[in-house]
């Protein structure tokens, strides 16, 4: 099984309860949350995407959401204290967090950013998120993911 991500290693060291999932990533894949429940055989609301978002003026934040919805840009700026928000460049998403997109892990990010989990996540004992790279999921308890990113709960997601 493949370990060895930062998310792993800080999940590990930290003693946190948790599962890794690998599955073989298609190559041209862009939906890679769907690809990532499909492989894994789980419901598509229990398995959640990593989402980095331009908050303006240079601040960056992440929100986890469920790969079955849609991210609620409003909502989620309401959430973060700005007026809007939108999707981070790619580029700016993958120098900041320190992870390739479609691997983009919520834990152990290069430089640590804010984050928010929907609020649906709390409906699971264990949720699916990137543990750091393209085929890999880990599955934990959303209040671990919670603590281990300082990350709150709220209604993001449609």
């Amino acid at each position: 099984m493949a370990t060895g991500t930062p998310a792993t290693l800080l999940l590990a060291r930290r003693g946190i309860a948790h599962t890794l999932h690998e599955y073989e990533h298609a190559a041209g894949t862009r939906d890679f949350g769907r690809e990532a429940a499909a492989a894994i055989g789980a419901d598509e609301m229990q398995v959640f995407k990593t989402l980095v978002v331009d908050l303006g003026g240079g601040k960056l934040a992440v929100a986890v959401a469920p790969v079955s919805g849609m991210l609620d840009l409003k909502a989620t700026a309401k959430w973060f204290g700005v007026k809007h928000c939108d999707l981070a460049d790619p580029k700016a998403a993958q120098l900041s967090t320190g992870y390739l997109v479609g691997g983009i892990s919520p834990i152990a990010q290069k430089n640590p950013l804010p984050t928010v989990i929907d609020e649906t996540a709390e409906l699971f004992d264990t949720i699916f998120v990137s543990a750091g790279k393209r085929g890999l999921q880990v599955e934990l308890a959303p209040k671990d993911l919670a603590n281990i990113t300082g990350a709150g709960f709220a209604d993001i997601a449609r």
